[in-house]
């Protein structure tokens, strides 16, 4: 808990610090006044200032603002030059936008940075979008899908990577999904739905990806060690069953538990047989029957402009994602519970701080930054995008709104906020282990 809780303050105050920082600059670049920069809200703990500014550290650590002179809708404008009313709308536009701004550019920074050092991926996640194995009874076998079958479409993506449909199949939980596939050099349309699983409800369709089964590691002290496979190893058989994607061999061990077993391999041009017996690991508290071997993993180390390159691809593909979550919510095609708060940010920062190195928590620090960026553009008043919708407003009918319905306006967007984060933070809580079962 105290890790969790030091890793969330860690990533969220960095990003935090960023974001205003983003608003502070551009203020102090036009010449607004800018009374505090805190970060956290609430009651102010400590600080210094400088200046016209309060520098502080608040409260509650849930976030933080700069508030400039002027800037509240409700007041009304005393025509200091200083005061934020004051300036162009223009100004007022790139203001509101350098805060959002900051954490994409984090984002693609941070993302860059560790793409140099070190790249590491599934290497199926960027191939073509073929079925290796189909779980029996699952949402995919009753579809009718089958091995070898690839997804020539996953609703409107043509011509997808794995990567693609399984962000898809994630969000899919309880959903339909429309997929086009080939088979044998014909085309037809499937309609699956992936089954809703876990706390979060996330979908499960029952395909795993056409992944050769490659030994890429062996485990010292594990079966696979002791009876002779070697990386570079193709397991091509178990106990008789011909293997053509890494999760059959997967399922058959844990099929099998810890019974002997014969794995046939192709090393070079032989065929060779092993024998062994699988034993039983326990890992975060599920166990689960292992031989020894690991999947295949890309890893590289990019150079700087191949690295800023993927960096804006995934960048733009998680911003792509957050925007199809939020209209599958509206839809009422995805389940609440699959988005996290400070709850669910600090779990998933503890368990990137326990890994080893900085690189884990610097790729999720970046996930959540541009998150946070994509999120704070939402057209909603108090959001940076509710402030930039209505300077847009503004800016076509070439006169300022009326004070009382802009005061309308915030007041149920703060409600909405609200009602918001309550919902989000009661989903993190009823996920705890242990937790969940007490609540209705």
């Amino acid at each position: 808990m105290l890790i969790n809780i030091f890793a969330v303050l860690l990533v969220l105050g960095t990003l935090v610090i960023v974001h205003e920082f983003g608003h502070y600059a551009a203020a102090k670049f036009f010449g607004v006044r800018v009374e505090v920069f805190s970060v956290g809200f609430g009651k102010r703990l400590f600080g210094f200032r400088r200046g016209d500014t309060d520098y502080r550290v608040s409260l509650l650590p849930l976030g933080g603002y700069v508030k400039m002179s002027g800037e509240n809708p409700m007041e009304t404008p005393t025509g200091d030059p200083a005061e934020f009313m004051s300036h162009p709308r223009w100004q007022r536009f790139v203001i509101a936008v350098a805060g959002p701004f900051m954490n994409i550019a984090l984002a693609i920074v941070l993302l860059t940075g560790v793409f140099m050092v070190h790249y590491a991926h599934p290497y199926f996640l960027d191939q073509p979008a073929v079925i290796g194995w189909v779980l029996e009874n699952s949402p995919a076998a009753t579809s009718g899908l089958q091995p070898g079958d690839r997804i020539t479409q996953v609703e409107d993506v043509k011509d997808p990577v794995w990567e693609q449909v399984l962000l898809r199949e994630l969000m899919a939980g309880g959903q339909p999904l429309e997929l086009k596939v080939q088979r044998d050099s014909k085309d037809f349309a499937v309609t699956v739905t992936p089954s809703a699983v876990g706390e979060d409800h996330h979908g499960v369709a029952g395909w795993e990806p056409a992944v050769p089964p490659i030994v890429a590691d062996v485990e010292k002290g594990k079966p696979a060690e002791q009876a002779g496979i070697k990386p570079g190893d193709q397991i091509v058989a178990f106990n008789g069953t011909p293997l053509h994607s890494m999760t059959v061999l997967q399922h058959l061990v844990q099929k099998n538990k810890d019974n002997p077993a014969e794995v046939v391999v192709r090393r070079n041009d032989s065929e060779l047989t092993f024998k062994l017996s699988p034993v039983l690991v326990e890992d975060n508290g599920e166990k689960y029957y292992r031989i020894g071997v690991a999947h295949p993993r890309h890893v590289d180390k990019l150079s700087f402009s191949e690295a800023f390159n993927k960096s804006i691809q995934q960048n733009k593909q998680y911003a792509g994602m957050i925007l199809l979550m939020v209209k599958k919510l509206v839809q009422q095609k995805v389940s609440i519970k699959q988005i996290s708060g400070p709850v669910g940010i600090g779990q998933a920062a503890g368990d990137a701080f326990r890994e080893q190195g900085w690189l884990p928590l610097i790729y999720l620090t970046a996930l959540i930054s541009i998150n946070l960026g994509i999120f704070n553009l939402f057209p909603i008043p108090i959001l940076d995008g509710g402030l930039i919708l209505l300077l847009l407003i503004e800016g076509v009918m070439r006169r300022d709104i009326n004070r009382e319905i802009k005061e309308r306006v915030y007041q149920a967007a703060f409600v909405f906020l609200i009602i918001f984060a309550v919902v989000v933070i009661y989903n993190d809580i009823s996920k705890l282990p242990g937790i969940g079962k007490f609540l209705p």
